[in-house]
């Protein structure tokens, strides 16, 4: 079988160029390394600084955070006739930057909402869905040691006269009293849907509203 071989000016010369591509090569991935390296240690760095705000503060820690936080807790819910008509479980989630609400009627209704401060806004946000396919959407702030919201402003209503306004009020024996109140003709006469005394469940303490 005939096969070319080279000489030995031929070898020297492929020689010569196996080697330069070879230092070609070593200092290509020397720089890829590199640069992974330099790529790592800036991840690293975000990522431990990922929770902080762009204020260099943790998350909802502002005192408007916290001004929902009496809300927290084990709540057996009383109507006016001083019976139970439910029970109540708010917990803080997300870095205590969401109070959850569950709630489970007498009657058989389940609700739950998400609420938070919108520090862009200044304003709290409350949805509420329920196992009747209800959704109501809130927002407003603490005045005056009560906690206000309303779907007043809610962009997409479809009649500005009807409106759901929702307070929160802390006693200082700890109960919280929550009044549902609704209107039909822009404010000139209100209808009560829910007036409930929160008291918390044995074992539960108070958390200050302040």
């Amino acid at each position: 079988m005939h096969r070319n071989i080279p000489t030995c000016s031929e070898a020297s010369t492929t020689t010569h160029h196996k080697n330069r591509d070879h230092m070609k090569l070593s200092s290509f991935r020397l720089s890829v390394l590199g640069s992974l390296l330099l790529t790592s240690s800036v991840l690293a760095q975000s990522s431990s600084t990922a929770p902080q705000s762009a204020q260099g503060r943790a998350p909802c820690t502002a005192p408007e955070s916290r001004q929902f936080d009496f809300w927290i807790g084990e709540w057996s819910v009383l109507g006016q006739g001083g019976s139970e008509v439910g029970r109540n479980s708010i917990k803080p989630h997300l870095v205590k930057c969401v109070l959850h609400e569950r709630w489970k009627g007498k009657g058989g209704l389940v609700g739950e909402s998400f609420n938070a401060y919108d520090p862009i806004r200044k304003r709290w946000h409350q949805t509420w869905v329920d196992s009747q396919g209800n959704l109501l959407l809130l927002e407003g702030g603490f005045t005056n040691g009560t906690m206000v919201m309303t779907d007043k402003d809610i962009p997409g209503k479809t009649d500005a006269k009807a409106v759901n306004e929702v307070t929160w009020t802390p006693a200082e024996d700890g109960t919280v009293r929550q009044h549902w109140r609704r209107t039909t003709d822009g404010g000139t006469t209100w209808t009560t849907v829910f007036d409930g005394k929160y008291v918390r469940l044995p074992s539960e303490s108070p958390v200050s509203a302040k």
